[in-house]
């Protein structure tokens, strides 16, 4: 087997920058279709509809058009399909997915100012994700010692070198006997990961509407980040002549914080006796202040890495138009277009804190990651949402809908998680795996019943996304793909995906 020699040592890790990888980043900019049942069940087009409470998060003009103060709580049962269990993780799980109130005022002639509290989960992390394949002449563990060999890192202090390297480097790679680093390729490999947590948002809104005529909103959001991942890699060795079975690498990773928006709206009808109107929004980045801790350790080992740091990303501005229109009061349709840039996300690292004594207050100054940001630029894509539903009311009291969803893929088709990046984000990282999902569907359906001030609102949707696994990057020995060599390490991508089924329940008052 190949063998090399380093100069240096490798040692415990420290660094004091930190940031983040853009694959751990687009967990907090890619978010599910929640709130209301009746905001579900209509696909979430109801940006240009409004009057209903989910419409804060997005268009917060929506709120301009209750006439009536109203106050609602919503829960439901998440079910994911065509997964094997995995570390214990429930396939089915109970979730709480929003609460809030809108007080309305009138405040002259067909006109009214409303203001808005609104909470509701954008984000539920809870999902098992398996994989498995085979390898030939690749591992995980070449790949490190690929790093190695060419250079790319030379020591524990080089931004590159992982925590994944310094496990293998330290626990399974170095002979003491004579000095030098091994490689052992692999015959096939398994790969389980469950995880749980949410993002919750939490929406105050002031809104109001001009005759009736022209509706604007502004809502200021807080969210909060509560992520909790445990996975493990494990290879099948190929024989070697140290008997080595196995190897592989599981990991821990938490990650807490707050971040912040403004949203603004506008929905106006342009066409005085036509109750057809056009809504346009903007949302500003996602401001997010995190920490995160994350562990990891050679299955069947002793060694342990871990690491702490406090870290800053800024989502993308995201931009929104939609339609909306009603028949009489038994029919509405409504239609919208997201569009967000997720190419534009901003990884920071945070350079130190200031004390200022006047406000008693200390301030951390960071500035863009560049190396991870152009990774980031090249991985990930602008996306499109379009959302498409419709009500129809088959009883004075009774009401069903029917949407769907239809979102662009977010990562590039040839797209991977760089090890070698000079980047925080690659020195702490403690997996290497990475799936570069494609489209989302959904399709959603409800129905609603409304008796005086009471009413009570169920929804279905089903989301479906593929998407390619890697177990690691590919790695050519000369840099170029396309021009096999057995010192490559190379891995096709498997078929993975995430299907949910959510069974949505609203319950609302009005006063």
């Amino acid at each position: 087997m190949k063998k090399i020699l380093l100069a240096s040592a490798f040692a415990a890790m420290a660094l004091p920058m930190m940031a983040q990888e853009t694959y751990e980043n687009t967990k907090l900019v890619d978010n599910d279709l929640n709130g209301t049942a009746r905001y579900v069940g209509m696909g979430g087009a109801m940006e240009a509809l409004g009057a209903d409470i989910s419409t804060m998060s997005t268009n917060p003009a929506g709120i301009g058009l209750f006439r009536k103060s109203q106050i609602s709580a919503s829960a439901s049962v998440v079910m994911q399909a065509d997964v094997e269990k995995f570390d214990d993780a429930d396939k089915t799980n109970f979730s709480f997915d929003q609460i809030g109130l809108v007080y309305s005022r009138p405040t002259g002639t067909n006109s009214f100012l409303n203001i808005g509290f609104n909470y509701h989960k954008s984000r539920n992390f809870r999902q098992i994700l398996n994989a498995a394949g085979s390898l030939s002449n690749a591992s995980q563990n070449k790949l490190t010692y690929k790093k190695a060999e060419q250079g790319v890192f030379t020591s524990t202090n080089d931004l590159n070198f992982s925590m994944v390297d310094d496990l293998y480097m330290s626990g399974m790679l170095y002979n003491s006997t004579d000095q030098t680093y091994y490689y052992y390729p692999a015959t096939s490999y398994t790969f389980g990961q469950a995880t749980k947590g949410y993002i919750g948002e939490y929406d105050f809104n002031i809104s109001g509407n001009i005759h009736d005529r022209v509706y604007l909103g502004v809502t200021f959001g807080i969210h909060d980040v509560n992520y909790r991942h445990y996975a493990a890699y494990l290879e099948s060795l190929a024989s070697n002549e140290d008997g080595l079975d196995y190897a592989g690498v599981e990991d821990v990773r938490e990650i807490d914080g707050t971040g912040f928006d403004i949203k603004a709206g506008v929905i106006f009808r342009p066409v005085e006796n036509s109750p057809f109107r056009i809504g346009t929004y903007i949302n500003t980045p996602t401001w997010y202040d995190l920490t995160l801790y994350s562990s990891a350790a050679l299955i069947g080992g002793t060694t342990r890495q871990s690491a702490s740091y406090d870290y800053k990303v800024y989502t993308p501005w995201k931009f929104g138009l939609s339609l909306g229109h009603t028949v009489g009061n038994f029919l509405a349709l409504g239609a919208t277009v997201e569009y967000a840039d997720y190419s534009s996300m901003s990884t920071r690292i945070i350079d130190g804190s200031s004390y200022d004594w006047y406000y008693d207050a200390y301030y951390e100054s960071s500035s863009a990651d560049e190396r991870m940001n152009d990774h980031t630029d090249y991985t990930l894509k602008g996306v499109a949402t379009v959302k498409l539903g419709g009500e129809v009311k088959v009883a004075p009291e009774w009401a069903l809908r029917l949407g769907y969803n239809y979102v662009s893929p977010m990562y590039d088709e040839n797209g991977s998680k760089d090890g070698t990046l000079y980047s925080p984000g690659t020195y702490y990282e403690t997996q290497t795996a990475y799936v570069n999902w494609k489209s989302t569907n959904r399709i959603t359906c409800g129905v609603g019943y409304q008796h005086k001030n009471f009413s009570a609102d169920l929804a279905y949707q089903y989301s479906g996304t593929n998407g390619d696994f890697y177990p690691f990057m590919n790695y050519y020995e000369n840099g170029i793909s396309g021009t096999a060599s057995t010192e490559d390490n190379t891995c096709g991508a498997v078929d993975v995906s995430n299907k949910r089924h959510q069974i949505l329940l609203t319950l609302g008052y009005r006063f």
